[in-house]
């Protein structure tokens, strides 16, 4: 935690918090009573946990409530802790109905959660946003819900899995991203559902130990990235925003070259994209910071957020309550700009978002 003669900052806005639910029943008692006989059952995996749980123990209840599960105690440790002025809460274990076999099931849970969201979460604290869940399996559906739930106060995105059978810039996809620009939000991907359900692995196969899942998935990022750009999603919708959530971001700047290289040769193989294509990226997707890069030099990193654009791209996300999590007070280097910091820190999530800068001073 902060300390008390710490020196004001700047805004922060933390745009990857996980909120899960108490017990299934906050779920359940949500779903149509011909679900609810089924209970809470989201698709299984390979079997590669984390040794020692991906929730910190600390963020448990009084009474060992599960890390995430308790509004109060996560407005004491990270919001006026770290003095953030907005969380974005993702429920990253319900994504997993984007590889559901059952999509009529998968929709309801999507469904539910987005009424639990709302009804607990958002309802608790001003300072908690949401992020709406819908099963890219069904695009009708899923379209669908975002244009039930888009009106709400306080839900800033649609959040999908990173892991599909079908590359996310394929036009199948294409009924979610209208309706999302309809509602004027941005589309967010986020990893934990590879290798479960229906959904594809990683590019070599399936991993065997958790360090190896966990290292591999920026390779689903790079993948859908370049499916958004050369399936012509990004084309086809110019006001979609997308963002990049617990993927990483070292890779992009890689993965921009050899685009940009590979286009310039081969355009004619993808005639929908008029321009480079990092000029669509830096334009229009973001990344969050968790887990950030570290490189033996903190100048190695400054150099790779140079690279990125990072006063355009990049976002703070803590991650909060992950065995990983990142504070704000150390995730990045001290020799930082401030011009940078303000950019990464809340300035950049601001203008996606829609949010205007508390005008009270934050200690961080």
């Amino acid at each position: 935690m902060p300390e008390p003669d710490q020196a004001a900052g700047i805004s922060l806005i933390d745009c990857d918090v996980h909120c899960v639910p108490l017990d299934s029943d906050e779920i359940v008692s949500r779903l149509p009573a011909y679900f609810r006989t089924l209970g809470f059952v989201l698709p299984g995996g390979p079997g590669l946990p984390h040794p020692t749980g991906v929730r910190r123990v600390d963020a448990r209840g009084p009474n060992g409530e599960p890390a995430g599960s308790l509004p109060a105690l996560m407005r004491e440790q990270l919001l006026d802790a770290y003095g953030v002025d907005f969380a974005v809460l993702i429920e990253a274990k319900i994504l997993t109905v984007g590889v559901m076999p059952d999509t009529h099931f998968g929709n309801a849970i999507a469904s539910a959660h987005n009424d639990w969201l709302r009804e607990k979460w958002l309802a608790a604290d001003p300072r908690f946003l949401g992020s709406m869940i819908v099963n890219p399996l069904d695009p009708a559906a899923a379209a669908k819900e975002i244009r039930r739930v888009a009106g709400s106060e306080r839900i800033v995105q649609v959040v999908m899995t990173s892991a599909t059978r079908i590359p996310l810039g394929d036009r199948i996809y294409w009924p979610i991203y209208e309706a999302a620009c309809e509602a004027g939000l941005p589309v967010a991907v986020h990893p934990g559902a590879e290798g479960k359900g229906i959904a594809g692995n990683f590019t070599a196969g399936f991993p065997s130990s958790y360090l190896e899942w966990h290292t591999n998935l920026p390779q689903n990022f790079m993948a859908q990235l370049t499916s958004l750009l050369t399936r012509g999603a990004m084309s086809q919708f110019p006001e979609l925003r997308f963002v990049m959530v617990e993927g990483g971001f070292g890779w992009v700047p890689h993965l921009l070259w050899r685009l940009d290289k590979n286009w310039k040769g081969l355009r004619s193989t993808v005639p929908w994209l008029d321009r480079p294509p990092s000029e669509y990226v830096l334009d229009r997707v973001r990344f969050t910071s968790q887990p950030i890069e570290e490189p033996p030099s903190s100048d190695q990193l400054l150099e790779v957020l140079h690279m990125i654009q990072a006063e355009r791209t990049l976002m703070f996300s803590s991650d909060y309550p992950h065995w990983d999590n990142d504070s704000p007070l150390r995730a990045f280097p001290k020799k930082l700009p401030e011009d940078l910091k303000e950019r990464i820190f809340w300035k950049n999530a601001a203008e996606l978002y829609g949010l205007e800068k508390s005008t009270t001073d934050k200690h961080r």
